[in-house]
């Protein structure tokens, strides 16, 4: 019933045709409730009751989005996204779930938020019938013979003793596989055993049993789970894209095909109280296909808070630019820039107005700036700017720029983290960053990077002012992967011309077994203080194993305890 207020219209979806829990497709309603709110030119409020609601690729809007960090142009030579609940040039919305929980069919991108203003999404839930990522547990192990019981929601296909996995539209064989331990809670990377696996039989319905003419070379125990993926990024979890004020609130996202929540040029994203993980009721223990939130190029204020990430199949935070190499100076004023890695491109990341920051490849300092009169994106791996005034002399072959304006402040603060096979928090932003109060727990690598690169991904930039104060680490990294790793990579190394600076990192407890407490690399003003260090019963614990620093300065270590449990007798302490 369509109710108003004096400051809000309410609309209720059921006005519109979505009935809970009836297995219709919710997709219309939901494309008519929306039409309804861009014509009320007011602030509008979309009441969800609860209940289960079903949206299906078959009808769902088809759209071309060129996403950052997804697939290239090889592996996924078609853009056009299936998207389910589009919101497209809304302003002052609110969808309220109610509590509900939306199920999506087949591979698409829930929902996007494209060019919209002051949009507020809360008490929803929303996953996937059939995720994309393949489960199976393995119940017996024996020479030559492995034996599994493949997840309800997992759908699969013998021909001859060939085992593929299948869904509605997809099907694949290999992909990449990860392995998940309930006893240690931990999940990480291996080899994709089923793919290696000479025959496959069907013992009884959900029970196959793998044979294999060699070693998997993976050391395998019964109770693990195996999940397996295709690996195309061809669809994303949520997009927003050049939009502004965006808040989630109370929303459980249980599944994603691909990145899940993806941020590309919008400024001022609130996440609070998000459920990223498996809803317990499916016994699944995937969330994610690949990042839970991805956020490229963004400006304002990025705000995350009191969340739980738990069980993706890639890193849980990233905030980052994008540099693209200049190519070409068509005239005096002008320069051709590509886009260099190849699953981000054909978006424009650059448009009038923006400031940009010449950078140096092997180095990665600046040494000029500039702002840009017009932009055009020539194709999709290339973009013309027109500057407002000629840009700096010396240009080498394999500098790039970035865009200043679209730099965010970052606070994420409050969350936990738990069954990642990467990182927890990557961000390299020079507006201020504050990581606080979180628990990680055994990311397989750094639970914080803090790198920028013009030679791999190209994600930009430095950091010039980030605090990580008050956080858990419990077992995160590894032998070649510190706790917390600040690894410009810059091959041109100098510690009086440092790529970040002003990092604190205090009042943190890190529990550790193998891995350094912190890899820093041509970062000045680095300060590491007030922290504890816990080594198990063991382990000796020395403090200048703990660090390794390369070309930083104005390094201040000092006020920290690491304890050690040597022995039944007592517990060995350093003060630092």
């Amino acid at each position: 019933m369509t109710h108003e207020t004096e400051h809000e219209l309410l609309l209720a979806f059921a006005d519109f045709g979505g009935r809970p829990d009836s297995g219709e497709d919710a997709g219309p309603a939901m494309r008519r409730a929306l039409a309804a709110v861009a014509a009320a030119a007011r602030p509008v409020r979309l009441a969800i009751e609860p209940g289960y609601y079903d949206f299906y690729a078959e009808s769902a809007e088809k759209t071309i989005y060129f996403i950052t960090n997804t697939a290239s142009e090889q592996e996924n030579p078609n853009p056009v996204k299936t998207i389910g609940i589009r919101m497209k040039g809304l302003k002052d919305f609110t969808l309220d779930g109610g509590g509900a929980l939306f199920l999506f069919h087949g591979k698409m991108t829930m929902i996007t938020v494209d060019e919209c203003e002051r949009i507020a999404v809360r008490n929803l839930h929303t996953d996937f019938a059939q995720p994309t990522v393949a489960e199976m547990t393995i119940e017996r192990l024996e020479d030559g013979y492995m034996e599994v019981a493949v997840h309800r929601d997992t759908r699969y296909s013998i021909v001859g003793d060939k085992l593929s996995w299948i869904g509605q539209g997809w099907s694949f064989r290999e992909g990449p596989m990860q392995a998940y331990d309930p006893e240690r809670n931990v999940t990480w990377r291996i080899d994709n055993v089923v793919a290696l696996a000479a025959s496959a039989e069907e013992t009884s319905p959900g029970k196959v049993k793998f044979r294999f003419d060699r070693d998997p070379g993976e050391a395998l125990e019964a109770g693990w789970t195996l999940q397996v993926r295709d690996g195309i990024r061809d669809q994303v979890g949520v997009f927003i894209h050049r939009s502004r004020d965006v808040r989630w609130r109370d929303v459980g996202i249980h599944f994603t095909h691909g990145l899940g929540i993806v941020g590309q040029f919008s400024a001022d994203l609130s996440f609070r109280r998000l459920d990223m993980s498996p809803r317990p009721e499916t016994g699944r223990t995937v969330a994610a296909f690949a990042d839970f939130i991805h956020l490229s190029g963004c400006g304002g204020k990025i705000d995350i808070a009191d969340s739980r990430f738990v069980g993706a199949h890639d890193d849980v935070i990233n905030v980052h630019g994008t540099h693209l190499r200049i190519v070409g100076r068509p005239s005096e004023r002008q320069l051709a820039v590509r886009f260099m890695h190849r699953q981000t491109y054909g978006f424009a990341a650059f448009a009038a107005g923006d400031e940009i920051e010449f950078v140096r490849a092997a180095s990665l300092l600046p040494y000029g700036r500039g702002r840009v009169e017009a932009a055009e994106l020539t194709d999709p791996l290339e973009m013309l700017l027109t500057l407002e005034e000629r840009p700096p002399d010396g240009i080498g072959d394999a500098d790039v720029i970035e865009n200043v304006t679209w730099t965010p402040e970052a606070e994420i603060r409050g969350n936990y983290f738990a069954r990642i096979p990467t990182r927890g928090v990557l961000a390299t932003t020079r507006r201020p960053v504050v990581i606080a109060d979180n628990v990680f727990e055994r990311m397989l690598m750094s639970a914080v990077l803090v790198s920028d690169d013009a030679a791999s991904w190209y994600e930009s930039g430095r950091v010039e002012d980030m605090t990580i104060r008050g956080n858990r680490f419990i077992e995160c990294g590894g032998p070649d992967q510190a706790v917390i790793a600040i690894l410009p990579e810059n091959e041109e190394i100098d510690e009086t011309a440092p790529v970040h600076r002003r990092i604190r990192i205090a009042d943190n407890v890190f529990e550790t077994r193998e891995a350094r407490v912190l890899d820093a690399k041509s970062t000045r003003s680095l300060e590491f203080t007030g922290n504890t260090v816990r080594f198990p019963a063991g382990v000796t614990a020395e403090p200048e194993q703990a660090f390794r620093l390369i070309a930083c300065s104005e390094v201040d270590i000092r006020n920290n305890r690491f304890v050690s449990d040597l022995s039944k007798n007592g517990v060995k302490r350093f003060e630092t």
